[in-house]
């Protein structure tokens, strides 16, 4: 697996990226063919926590967690260990709808340039969906680790917004 490494207010020394890489090769016997797949890793600092956030975007699907810690290398371990969590999860449930569909899960965000306004709104993401059903899209959710996902829904013919509940369950919203 390729591993792109990247330091937000903090220096990325090579103990740090060499453990980054043995510690996210594990996750390499979960795919197919590891040498295509490119993980992005972002490590920031806020206030006295480290933060390592993991983005691996395959060709069905993307696998995203974030995690903080006071120490930078107990992060990296629980961040590794969350993702594989995460795979072997939902490994028959990604068995069984890759199996079953022709179009991809990849989503491709456009992160907007931050401006620095009086607007509450601080961010902005511009999204292409791909169409798909409820099951996918709450299996998108989870994987990306997300309370919401907002989706072309093919059975309802609208864009959807499918949200996790306090209970654990999901509701819908749909966009007509």
């Amino acid at each position: 697996m390729e591993i792109n490494i990247r330091g937000d207010k903090i220096v990325v020394t090579d103990a740090i990226k060499e453990q980054i890489k043995s510690k996210i090769s594990r996750l390499d016997k979960y795919f197919d063919n590891p040498k295509i797949i490119k993980a992005n890793v972002i490590i920031k600092v806020h206030n006295l926590s480290q933060i390592i956030e993991v983005t691996i975007p395959t060709k069905r699907y993307t696998l995203r967690r974030e995690e903080k810690d006071l120490d930078l290398y107990t992060a990296i371990d629980l961040v590794v260990d969350k993702l594989e969590r995460q795979i072997r999860k939902n490994k028959t449930k990604l068995n069984n709808r890759l199996k079953n569909t022709d179009h991809e899960f990849n989503f491709d965000y456009i992160l907007a340039k931050e401006e620095e306004t009086n607007s509450k709104i601080v961010k902005r993401k511009n999204l292409e969906t791909k169409p798909m059903d409820e099951e996918e899209a709450i299996l998108e959710a989870e994987l990306l680790g997300h309370d919401f996902f907002v989706f072309k829904n093919i059975d309802e013919d609208c864009v959807s917004v499918i949200y996790k509940r306090k209970d654990n369950s999901y509701g819908i919203i749909n966009v007509r």
